[in-house]
């Protein structure tokens, strides 16, 4: 736990939060200021900032939880489907790790990604971040 983090101060029971559901891995709450309502934070109840620092055995089960939560938006709430996103250090407005879990419905005004995309410049630029990244990764992987 992180004395200074407001998401380890919901997971001691120190700071109020809508819970909407926990076990021993993780808890997941409603966002104080929601995309939509039904909008849920899942957190893990010890203190990870990024998705990167989570440690592997906590990968199964957070994430397991992450899918009964998007079930559970849709069905709870009538939404026609969800949204599941992290973010990592940028925009990420509390350094703990936490996974949005946003209803959505058609029509709803969210614009798919919050971002513009583009197009790599040619086939070389996209295979030398391929490779950039493979390399990040450890080594070469077959073409597939």
């Amino acid at each position: 736990m992180s004395p200074a983090c407001r998401f380890c101060a919901i997971v001691e029971g120190i700071e109020p939060a809508a819970v909407v559901l926990e076990d021993p891995v993780s808890v997941a709450f409603l966002d104080r200021r929601p995309l939509f309502p039904g909008h849920v934070l899942l957190i893990p109840r010890r203190h990870t900032e990024t998705l990167a620092d989570l440690p592997p055995e906590l990968v199964g089960p957070l994430f397991a939880n992450a899918r009964l939560l998007s079930a559970a938006v849709e069905a709870g709430l009538g939404a026609d489907g969800s949204l599941v996103a992290i973010n990592n250090r940028v925009s990420q407005s509390v350094p703990h790790l936490h996974v949005h879990i946003v209803p959505r419905r058609r029509k709803d005004g969210l614009r798919g990604f919050f971002w513009p995309r583009r197009t790599y410049k040619d086939e070389a630029e996209m295979l030398a971040v391929r490779d950039a990244l493979r390399a990040a990764l450890g080594g070469p992987m077959p073409d597939v």
